[in-house]
């Protein structure tokens, strides 16, 4: 989520609050909620967490710009929905798959340019769109995305020329948080690295809305009112141990509160790492070596277990 992400997110949440508070005479509250609802139900209906996704079909960028050897790979997601991404073979033998789980807003063609890097590093390279982002049909959910990080990585585990078992995630801001939920519910996965990663949904809209100085002292109502709970990655990051766990953050990240990913860190169980980077910004790490450095070392340490 950048800076106009967060500002289009803070804005939509009031619209939407708004909308709530004065709704058409003529439809009752059952009406409007879409009949009766259990608790369950609930969980899965917030009307404040679409707010989470920025999808767009733009073309940010293309492999061929990079001299990137790729295909184009098309799939079904757990439940219908058809995804699309993208396959970067490693330059040389392959020491594994990385799959990229972006973040919230785009598409594929803006996020793989942050891992464009490793197929030169004899790792291959697996990035696709969740439903509704570039080629990808249907409408992001927070359960959708879970099911179609899911189809992401039974996808690659059947191709011929990859190795089941030598299957790594990488998660990005969103992508963290579904990737830890993901990875939780897929053994076969061999550790999983996130980036700028939030710890609850409410936390994180909490955190968006509190940047605004006349809304702050509500942020944490208006988070509760409008965004449901249910598959936060705070709830789901022991369950991945004993497989390794690594959590990056910059401490000047306006997007994402450092403090979330940190709290990951503390509720995973070993083996887990930190690394805080002292004015780092949302999910730029890897912009120098030694970011670059700590995700190579840390992919190697999955697969040597």
């Amino acid at each position: 989520m950048g800076i106009l992400e967060a500002r289009r997110f803070f804005v939509t949440m009031l619209h939407a609050l708004d909308a709530r508070a004065s709704p058409d005479d003529n439809t009752s509250r059952d009406d409007r909620a879409g009949g009766p609802r259990t608790h369950g139900e609930r969980i899965n209906m917030g009307f404040g967490d679409g707010l989470f996704y920025f999808p767009t079909q733009h073309v940010y960028g293309k492999p061929e710009t990079h001299e990137l050897t790729y295909e184009s790979v098309s799939f079904d997601s757990t439940d219908g929905a058809r995804l699309h991404g993208w396959f970067f073979p490693a330059v040389g033998s392959a020491r594994g798959t990385v799959i990229q789980f972006h973040g919230n807003a785009g598409n594929i063609t803006g996020h793989f340019e942050s891992v464009k890097w490793l197929p030169s590093e004899s790792w291959n390279v697996f990035c696709f769109d969740y439903r509704g982002y570039g080629q990808s049909t249907g409408k992001p959910t927070r359960q959708g995305t879970v099911n179609d990080g899911l189809a992401a990585i039974e996808c690659v585990q059947s191709r011929g020329d990859v190795d089941a078992d030598r299957v790594v995630v990488l998660g990005q801001s969103l992508g963290g948080a579904v990737g830890i939920v993901v990875v939780a519910q897929c053994s076969s996965v061999r550790g999983i690295a996130v980036e700028g990663a939030f710890s609850h949904y409410r936390t994180e809209a909490a955190f968006v809305c509190g940047q605004n100085i006349f809304v702050s002292p509500i942020a944490g109502l208006l988070s509760r009112a409008m965004i449901s709970q249910g598959l936060d990655p705070i709830d789901c990051v022991a369950s991945i141990a004993p497989r390794p766990t690594m959590f990056v953050c910059g401490t000047n990240d306006r997007i994402v509160d450092h403090n979330q990913t940190a709290a990951l860190h503390a509720a995973a169980a070993e083996p887990k790492t930190l690394h805080v980077i002292e004015g780092g910004g949302h999910t730029d790490s890897m912009c120098a070596s030694e970011g670059r450095r700590w995700f190579l070392d840390f992919f190697d340490a999955c697969l040597a277990r």
